[in-house]
């Protein structure tokens, strides 16, 4: 039916087309269209002139009308927050939020502020910028170009030399239905700095507690798809993301504005007893050589870190979790520091060889080997790329270099040869042919010869060409990660999605199997997101698969600036989301009304308990 309407539509539009010509012929005259503009040539040239100057002043006052309507639905909050300064250089936090209220999308977009001479910026996340002539533009990523109809897009960055933003100042360009728009959005924009109604909280700063020497009596294996301790009593790991050692702030994103010891110790007292910290292989690279580089903090918050370079502060990372009965997992999330680094597909990147990720997993197995609060290592996070990307991660039986399984084993042999004691956890990758007979080297470059799930989510190749570490098998988990619909809209999601749909379409044949038949426990390393629908219609649906399992997880994250997920702290980095965290305390490991930790001796923060011995 419909094709046939738009038969008889089109026909009718030729009926239409061939009167006009007819009729312009019969006054002497043709028709050729240019652009948005009507040229008429004919007899009567001041006729013709009149009309075209008609149609150019219609056309523009369009355009005006256009432009105007659009910059008053575009909408700029830019929220300037906490302010510290550091060996005399002043460094304020920022929060920018772009809304689009219109009834178009637009893309390409960028904001322009108005800085004084020598401004910079010291980290950024969800965005790149540039600095021309005093003014910093920020640019949007490739994943969050695009500001859909009636959306928005967060981003954040930490301006150093920069104390106050004029709302004057602020001007916006952007792309809508194939028309580049400057325009200045002055009378749209909100700057808080620092004195609106928006209230930060100071954080509370507690004395660092004293920490226990480090044992070895805490170490975890896997029995058939459980985890395990040295009794063989089963284990929960109901764990948090903090990223931050991956991005270039070289500790923990936040400490900006928070303290430390109160962040850890809130972590511990609310019941996560594991901490997945990311991290870049070029930073454990140059701990090794012995540069460590500088951290990034509040030196008036974190007072008790000066003097400190990344990885001293990093040691005390891991006495303070000690201390509060907090576990530590280390993800390879980068092969270079670069808070855009999860968006590299492979675990090398320019100066980063596959040997240099390697080495990078040696030294820090062999520096914590005869120290169980690191009981863990995710090998890499999200290895991708799609079928026509170059590189892109694959998973076989060949030694391509691209080959995740085949370096996967390389590299838990890396971290296992140094400390035989601890978990690796071996990640998806995003496509899997269909057809491993006539597709397993990969060579089409056709999606739909693929089954394509989220970056580190699709494990079927498990299924063909297991992982397979030797006499270390007993250390493996499989690590997926999944997301909902305010990430990326999935074809999954389509409908009115329910948990069976999920379970089906999705969950099942990438990764749930490996639970299902024993091959293995799994680990869900990163799953969170907005308190939104049908986000949270989501959420709802997998805390039910991972309740009903007891399925291993992480929560991403505790960041408060990830764009796409929000996290469990507000923009200070103090004030706890408490509806996402109840949200999330549902699948915390519990034993009579008290948190449960992983460690035999220290209890779990205030409100936990340590594991039994038998």
């Amino acid at each position: 039916m419909k094709g046939i309407l738009s038969k008889r539509i089109i026909s009718l539009l030729l009926a239409l087309v061939m009167i006009l010509v007819f009729a312009s012929a019969c006054n002497n005259r043709s028709l050729e269209i240019d652009g948005n503009e009507i040229v008429r040539i004919g007899s009567n040239k001041e006729a013709q002139e009149e009309t075209e100057k008609d149609l150019k002043d219609d056309v523009k006052e369009n355009q005006e009308d256009h432009k105007k309507s659009q910059s008053s639905n575009l909408k700029v909050d830019f929220l300037v927050g906490n302010s510290w300064e550091n060996n005399g250089v002043t460094y304020t936090q920022a929060d920018i939020t772009v809304h689009n209220n219109g009834d178009f999308e637009i893309s390409n977009w960028e904001v322009e502020i108005a800085a004084s001479e020598g401004s910079q910026i010291d980290q950024i996340w969800n965005a790149t910028y540039r600095i021309d002539n005093n003014k910093i533009i920020f640019i949007g990523e490739e994943f969050n170009q695009i500001i859909p109809a009636k959306g928005s897009v967060a981003f954040g960055c930490i301006l150093v030399g920069v104390n106050n933003i004029d709302s004057n100042s602020i001007k916006v360009s952007y792309i809508e239905n194939n028309t580049m728009i400057a325009e200045n959005v002055a009378e749209n924009n909100q700057v808080n700095n620092n004195q609106g109604s928006r209230e930060y909280v100071q954080p509370e700063k507690l004395m660092p507690k004293d920490v226990p020497a480090p044992t070895t009596d805490d170490w975890l294996y896997v029995k058939g798809n459980k985890i395990v301790d040295k009794y063989g009593q089963e284990v929960w790991i109901t764990g948090v993301n903090w990223f931050g050692y991956n991005t270039g702030t070289n500790t923990f994103d936040g400490l900006w504005a928070a303290d430390l010891n109160t962040s850890l110790a809130a972590i511990a007292d609310r019941g996560f007893n594991l901490l997945r910290i990311p991290i870049s292989s070029e930073l454990i690279l140059q701990w090794a050589s012995g540069n460590p580089p500088k951290a990034n903090f509040n030196e008036a918050i974190n007072s008790y870190l000066v003097g400190m370079d990344s990885l001293q502060i990093f040691d005390y990372v891991v006495g303070q979790s000690r201390a509060n009965g907090l576990k530590i997992m280390i993800d390879i999330h980068s092969a270079k520091t670069d808070p855009m680094g999860h968006m590299k597909p492979v675990w090398f990147e320019a100066d980063i060889t596959e040997q240099d990720y390697l080495d990078s997993l040696s030294w820090v197995a062999e520096r914590y080997k005869d120290d169980d609060t690191i009981i863990a290592y995710d090998l890499k996070n999200e290895p991708h790329g799609k079928p026509n990307e170059s590189p892109r991660a694959i998973w076989n039986d060949s030694k391509d270099p691209e080959n995740w399984k085949y370096v996967a084993e390389k590299a838990a042999n890396a971290v296992l040869s140094k400390n035989p004691n601890v978990l690796v956890l071996v990640e998806g990758i995003e496509i899997y042919p269909k057809n491993i007979k006539t597709n397993g080297d990969y060579s089409s470059t056709n999606s739909a010869d693929y089954y394509i799930n989220w970056w580190g989510g699709n494990l079927r190749g498990v299924k063909d060409y297991p992982i397979n570490l030797g006499k270390y098998q007993n250390k493996l988990v499989y690590s997926p990660h999944d997301y909902g619909p305010a990430v990326y809209a999935q074809p999954w999601f389509e409908g009115a999605f329910t948990y069976e749909s999920l379970y089906k379409d999705c969950w099942r044949d990438n990764w749930m199997f490996i639970y299902e038949d024993e091959i293995a426990p799994l680990l869900i390393g990163e799953w969170g997101g907005f308190m939104s629908e049908p986000n949270l219609t989501w959420m709802k649906y997998l805390r039910e698969l991972i309740k009903k399992h007891k399925l291993h997880h992480t929560f991403w994250c505790f960041n408060a600036n990830s764009g796409d997920t929000g996290g469990l702290v507000l923009d200070d980095f103090v004030t706890w989301d408490e509806e996402k965290y109840n949200f999330v305390k549902e699948v915390l490991w519990t034993k009579e009304g008290k948190f449960v930790g992983l460690d035999h001796e220290i209890p779990l923060g205030k409100n936990g308990i340590a594991l039994p011995k038998k």
